[in-house]
């Protein structure tokens, strides 16, 4: 399908910087409007957690597609805020679900989920498809689950959305929340010469699926062109299938370094390692939407580490 009017909700975060001008580029005659976005004519103020304001905005605009964004997105966040978690993850989902049906409801929905849903099945050590139980391991995990779950029943009365849960994925723009960005902005700060020339690091052995939020963004708009081709409520991983161990990444960042550095493990940011290795078979996204990631991790490590360098003030 080619949407009219396209709806991003969380706009203004690390995934929506990217994806709006995906979307621009791919459907050049859409009418685009994202939420959290600020001094932009597409701009679009939304408290998600207020039921009323999500059914005047959809009311109002009539997206053809919502592209579900917003949220809490940084596991220790969520952890320390558990409360807000919920009402955002999880109840803030739910009103946007319910505010298409009763406002718009032929508008199509893709809820940005996770694949931290499936927690403690990840210890069979297996690349998980959509079918993996979901067993959610911390609070972020488990208010998209929840979402997940609230959402199932909208579709039962007429939603049409599509859940999607995405694995690890970095890029420009991402907080030191997560550990690209995190080793990257050591690594630029090193180089411009404002800290000394050894990185503190935490647990290297996990392994983990990586991939480039320029991927995460073209799934989502192969999803978009292919969503009448998917079955309702349809679960969507987007993954590479293959899990890369940490201390890899951070390899492969330190051979693009500018001077030498060295690694020393600090045990407070040392943590016992829930899941030792999470991969995601992304099968369906391939059968249905013919999508497979392009980028090598190289290349998205390379544009992290770059983006670290252009934070440093000059």
């Amino acid at each position: 399908m080619a949407p009219d009017r396209i709806l991003v909700t969380g706009a203004g975060g690390f995934v929506g910087g990217h994806l709006m001008p995906a979307l621009r580029a791919a459907f050049p005659a859409a009418e685009i409007t994202g939420t959290g976005l600020s001094g932009s004519p597409a701009a679009a103020a939304l408290d998600v957690t207020d039921p009323q304001a999500a059914r005047a905005l959809i009311g109002a605009l009539q997206p053809d597609v919502c592209v579900h964004l917003a949220g809490i997105a940084a596991i220790a966040a969520a952890k320390a805020a558990p409360e807000a978690a919920w009402r955002v993850n999880c109840f803030g989902a739910l009103n946007i679900g319910r505010a298409i049906l009763d406002s718009a409801p032929a508008c199509r929905m893709l809820f940005i989920s996770s694949s931290e849903c499936y927690g403690a099945s990840f210890k069979s050590g297996l690349a998980l498809d959509e079918t993996a139980p979901l067993a959610p391991m911390n609070i972020y995990a488990a208010s998209k689950a929840g979402a997940e779950m609230g959402l199932c029943a909208l579709a039962a009365e007429g939603l049409r959305v599509i859940r999607l849960r995405p694995f690890n994925h970095t890029g420009p723009g991402q907080s030191e929340d997560f550990v690209v960005p995190a080793f990257a902005g050591q690594i630029a700060r090193i180089e411009a010469g404002l800290a000394q020339p050894e990185m503190a690091v935490g647990t290297l052995e996990t392994e983990r699926d990586f991939l480039d939020v320029r991927d995460v963004c073209a799934a989502y708009i192969a999803c978009i062109r292919h969503f009448d081709a998917l079955p309702n409520n349809q679960i969507v991983n987007v993954a590479t299938g293959t899990a890369v161990r940490i201390g890899q990444v951070l390899d492969l960042l330190l051979a693009q370094a500018k001077c030498p550095i060295s690694v020393r493990q600090d045990p407070a940011r040392m943590r016992r390692a829930e899941i030792a290795r999470a991969a995601g078979d992304a099968g369906i996204a391939l059968k249905y939407l013919g999508w497979r990631p392009e980028f090598p991790l190289r290349d998205t490590l390379a544009s992290a580490l770059a983006a670290a360098r252009d934070g440093i003030p000059a």
